[in-house]
């Protein structure tokens, strides 16, 4: 992978972890940041997934964004509760 591959991928990460939070219904606790690096890490999860299945791009970004939106909804799960103490 060329370095101009690397930064489309990061760029195209961004966009999918902010698509994938807006889909999550409800408030979440999650900083900005931490949901920029779940949308990188689902664009290559989700690209990977969908890769199996079909190459279409649109196929391609909707996996990346349901698997953006699955993993910020686990991840604000785990990380409010880790502020709340019994």
């Amino acid at each position: 992978m060329e370095i101009t591959g690397i930064i489309s991928a990061l760029v195209i990460g961004l966009i999918i972890g902010a698509l994938g939070r807006l889909i999550v219904p409800g408030k979440q606790h999650l900083p900005i940041w931490l949901t920029l690096l779940l949308g990188i890490v689902a664009a290559f999860v989700g690209g990977f997934l969908a890769s199996l299945i079909s190459s279409a791009w649109w196929w391609v970004v909707i996996v990346q964004v349901l698997v953006a939106a699955a993993i910020v909804y686990v991840v604000d799960g785990v990380y409010s509760k880790k502020g709340k103490t019994p």
